[in-house]
């Protein structure tokens, strides 16, 4: 069993104990659905090389069923089928534009918004392209569990440029990408993107 294998079992042990939390009434319950979270963000500390204090502020105590994290994402081409990218501060490398969903915004609201964050142009949504569990694609292992949706956006307006938490953006060839953000988007992924974009009879891809 490989890293990746080990730690999407331990995410699945996490979100048993969480939901434990949830509907367990006698405090015994409690105690040990506390103890299994605690040893399986350990567990998840060591495969992912996170100090466990950095585990321990960074999720939030669960009050609710837990679910995925939703990542929306914009898939743009321009007038040369050039891809849309963003430059990331974090590592340094290429992503198409997106981010978390936000409450209180559909998801397609949600792309729009983060391509004009991130590199300056406005579009708007056509298609859904997309919805990706990111545990069945060659992602580099993460402590969160992960769906991604993929629109396919159209050019209105805007002037290219790096947002503020942004390195760069620009306009990339298919057969000329740059180093790619692999926690965010994968070249098979953007392949994919690209022929459904550019297909008569476009389809979702989903899982």
């Amino acid at each position: 069993m490989n890293i990746k294998e080990q730690l999407n079992l331990v995410k699945r042990i996490k979100a048993i104990s969480e939901t434990g939390l949830i509907y367990a009434q006698d405090p015994y319950d409690q105690e040990r659905y506390e103890e299994l979270k605690a040893i399986s963000l350990q567990l998840m500390g060591q495969l992912g090389n996170v100090p466990m204090k950095a585990l321990e502020d960074f999720f939030m105590p669960q009050e609710d069923y837990p679910t995925p994290k939703v990542d929306v994402r914009a898939f743009v081409l321009n007038e040369k089928d050039e891809i849309l990218m963003a430059r990331e501060s974090i590592d340094g490398k290429w992503t198409i534009p997106g981010g978390w969903a936000d409450i209180g915004s559909t998801p397609s609201e949600t792309a729009i918004k983060e391509v004009k964050e991130e590199t300056g142009i406005e579009v708007e949504a056509i298609s859904l392209l997309a919805v990706y569990d990111k545990r069945e694609h060659p992602h580099p292992p993460a402590p969160l569990y992960v769906y991604k949706l993929i629109f396919l956006c159209q050019m209105t307006g805007g002037e290219l440029q790096a947002g503020f938490d942004m390195l760069d953006a620009g306009f990339f060839p298919l057969d000329n990408l740059p180093e790619l953000s692999e926690e965010r988007i994968l070249e098979e992924q953007i392949h994919a993107m690209f022929k459904n974009a550019k297909s008569a009879e476009s389809k979702v891809y989903f899982d």
